[in-house]
């Protein structure tokens, strides 16, 4: 098997090893590092040795011996084997054979509740659920977001931390909770996913990989939950979305506005199974941000040119999404489709409105949208400031770029 395919493999297998350690033994923080060095030792010995004919076994039993070494060096000063002997464990926290299911219940959706976590900040939780999770070493989260490895491990490690003082068990969470952490669940894969398509920070536009792995385990969990009508809808937003991206960029990488982009560049397949599962989801009850978003998507998606775009639709969209969400950002954006369906006076008015409530603060979204309405409007001279704003505030290098081309070009015009 190829290197390639061996860690596709190890993608899959690394949550559902992980969560089986952490059923059986608990110790949430040394489970996780005794999988990542397993996955370090079949990520070089699998594509030289072959993959064993039982490779989630393989890993199990691999992570569980270093495991136990953990487990001993850390409790050295008495004697482990005896001190285990003479536990009781809780009903509710007996468990079966590490390598047996819990049956009921997916190890890996547990380990995405328990990874997201409403005791950690939200950038822990999403760098716990790409390691935990999406089986990414420490390095390669860290160069999913730009920043040094060490600040990524200290993340890491308080994160682990966290949720082995929270004293949790390793299992689904009832009732209210449950939805809680469902919620938490998706808002991350959300971030993810808009950090690979949108990036905020660096020299590119777009991550791939970030978007690719959002997507990846969003599908994992819609497995997981078929019927929940949100968890479909970020399904299906992320795929109508990413659906996007080939002719989102340019030759040099540079951004290109939907209007402008080659729509025949669109991955046509994934639109067709967005558009089929926002279309199941939306008459299974209570409607949820995430199939309005989704839906939104399906009806630029389905427009055969930018000409096309049903925008009353969107804007009527746009007011319902508005009486669920009090996002600025969903706001901002149904200023758009207001300025796109009732001209961009009426569009302005309302981002001005934002403006003076200071709620996007320093986003470069907020003048660039501004910008786009004034020069619509004809006013060339405060459209260029605008750009200009915009891209000052701007910290990736392709949108800034953009930002000011557009700037220049009204000072050519």
């Amino acid at each position: 098997m190829t290197g390639g395919r061996v860690e596709g493999l190890l993608r899959e297998l690394a949550p559902q090893v992980l969560g089986a350690l952490t059923r059986r033994y608990g110790h949430f923080d040394l489970a996780e590092d005794a999988t990542q060095e397993a996955l370090i030792a079949a990520a070089t010995g699998w594509p030289r040795d072959g993959v064993p004919d039982s490779p989630r076994g393989w890993l199990i039993t691999v992570a569980a011996r270093r495991l136990t070494d953990l487990l001993r060096a850390e409790q050295a000063r008495r004697r482990r084997e005896d001190a285990v002997a003479r536990w009781v464990l809780p009903a509710d926290r007996l468990a079966p054979a590490a390598d047996r299911s819990a049956g009921g219940t997916d190890d890996t959706l547990v380990l995405l509740f328990l990874c997201c976590h409403p005791a950690l900040s939200p950038a822990s939780q999403v760098a716990l659920t790409l390691r935990a999770v999406g089986g990414l070493g420490t390095a390669e989260v860290a160069r999913a977001f730009l920043v040094p490895e060490a600040t990524m491990t200290r993340r890491i490690t308080r994160g682990k931390q966290r949720v082995r003082d929270s004293g949790l068990p390793f299992r689904m969470p009832d009732g209210g909770e449950r939805a809680e952490r469902l919620a938490a669940v998706l808002h991350v894969l959300y971030l993810i996913f808009n950090e690979g398509y949108a990036s905020t920070t660096g020299p590119a536009l777009l991550r791939p990989d970030l978007s690719a792995e959002a997507i990846r385990l969003t599908r994992l969990v819609h497995r997981l939950l078929p019927e929940d009508p949100e968890v479909t809808g970020l399904l299906a937003l992320m795929l109508l979305t990413d659906a996007r991206a080939p002719a989102r960029t340019g030759p040099h990488g540079e951004l290109v506005p939907m209007a402008e982009q080659d729509r025949s560049r669109w991955k046509r397949e994934q639109i067709g199974e967005g558009v089929a599962l926002v279309t199941a989801a939306l008459p299974r009850g209570r409607v949820g941000p995430y199939q309005l978003q989704a839906a939104i998507a399906a009806v630029h998606d389905e427009a055969a040119g930018a000409a096309d775009t049903d925008w009353a639709q969107i804007t009527a969209l746009y007011d319902v999404l508005m009486r669920l969400s009090d996002s600025p950002v969903v706001a901002l954006n149904h200023a758009v489709a207001v300025a796109m369906s009732r001209g961009p006076a009426a569009g302005l008015a309302l981002v001005d409105g934002l403006a003076e409530r200071g709620r996007l603060g320093d986003d470069p979204r907020l003048p660039a949208v501004r910008a786009h309405l004034l020069e619509l409007l004809g006013d060339r001279t405060a459209a260029r400031d605008a750009y200009r704003s915009a891209a000052g505030r701007s910290t990736n290098l392709a949108r800034q770029r953009y930002l000011h081309a557009r700037a220049a070009r009204l000072d050519d015009a």
